[in-house]
C-alpha cells in the first residue's frame, strides 16, 4: 500500500484577526502562509500591513482571532513562538558603539546560540550581505543602508524559520538592496519562510511567490500576478492585459490614488 506524504505544514496561519485603535486596523483578518513561500503584503496607507506584521511577531496584542506559527499557537506560548521568528523594521534599530561582528555576538547570546554555531553564522551573515570588509567597525558611522543590512543580519543569526520585515528595503541603495533581496531568497530555498510589506509594488512584483492586497483591514485578494489579474477582471468588469504591472493590478482592484504604502 503506496503511503500518501501529508502536505507540507504551514508556516503560519491567521483566523479572524481583528485589532481596533480609534477603529479597526485589522477586522477579522484570515491568511496561510506555506513554508518555504516567499509572501508579501501590499495596500493603501492604513490598510494594516504593519499592525498585522506587529501581532504576527509578537509585539502587539490582537483584540480577538489566533495566529499560529509552525504549528503552534503564539498567542499562547509567545516565548516559544518568539524562537523561530525574526523581525526586522524599517528603521535598524542596532547598538552603535558596537561593531557589526560584536553585534552579532550580543545578539547570539540573548538567543543562547552555541557559540561556535554563532560564530559560523555571524562571518556567514557578514559575508552574504556585503559587511566583512567593516565587520570591525562601529555602526555609528554606517549610512542607513549598512545599518539596515547589518539589522537584518541580527535578525537572521538565531536561524529564524519565520522571517518577518516591515518595508526592508526603504532608504537602501540599488547594491545594497540586490544584496538583501539574495539573502532573502536563499533563506526561502532552504525552507525558511518570508512575509514582508513593502510600497515598492515592483519588488512585490518579482520577487513574492504570492502577493496579498489589504485593504482596510482585510484582505481583498492574494495570489500569484496572474491570479491577482483574474481578481481585477472581476471587480472591474473589464479585461486586464497580461503585461499589466502589479500596480496597474493593484489599482483596478482597491480603486485607490496611485500612492501607496
Amino acid at each position: 500500500m503506496q503511503h500518501v506524504m501529508p502536505p507540507p505544514p504551514f508556516a503560519l496561519e491567521i483566523q479572524r484577526l481583528v485589532k481596533r485603535f480609534d477603529r479597526p486596523a485589522v477586522d477579522g483578518l484570515d491568511l496561510a502562509i506555506r513554508a518555504g513561500e516567499f509572501y508579501a503584503l501590499v495596500g493603501p496607507n492604513g490598510a494594516g500591513k504593519t499592525t498585522t506584521l506587529r501581532m504576527i511577531a509578537g509585539l502587539l496584542r490582537p483584540d480577538t482571532g489566533t495566529i499560529r506559527i509552525g504549528g503552534m499557537d503564539a498567542l499562547a506560548d509567545p516565548v516559544a513562538a518568539k524562537r523561530i521568528v525574526a523581525w526586522l523594521s524599517d528603521e535598524p534599530m542596532i547598538y552603535d558603539k558596537l561593531t557589526p561582528r560584536e553585534y552579532l555576538e550580543f545578539v547570539s547570546g540573548l538567543w543562547r546560540v552555541e557559540p561556535r554555531t554563532a560564530k559560523a553564522r555571524a562571518e556567514e551573515l557578514l559575508a552574504w550581505l556585503g559587511l566583512a570588509p567593516h565587520a570591525d567597525e562601529r555602526c555609528e558611522s554606517f549610512s542607513k543602508g549598512m545599518r539596515q543590512k547589518v539589522a537584518l543580519a541580527g535578525a537572521l543569526v538565531h536561524d529564524p524559520r519565520l522571517i518577518i520585515l516591515d518595508e526592508p528595503l526603504t532608504g537602501l541603495d540599488a547594491g545594497s538592496a540586490r544584496q538583501v533581496k539574495t539573502v532573502l531568497r536563499e533563506r526561502t530555498r532552504s525552507g525558511d519562510t518570508v512575509i514582508m510589506s513593502t510600497h515598492i509594488l515592483e519588488v512585490a512584483e518579482r520577487m513574492a511567490d504570492r502577493i496579498g492586497i489589504l485593504a482596510r483591514g482585510r484582505l481583498i485578494a492574494e495570489g500569484t500576478l496572474e491570479e491577482l489579474r483574474a481578481a481585477a477582471d472581476r471587480s472591474a468588469g473589464a479585461a486586464t492585459r497580461d503585461g499589466d504591472s502589479l500596480e496597474d493590478t493593484f489599482l483596478a482592484l482597491v480603486a485607490e490614488p496611485a500612492h501607496v504604502s
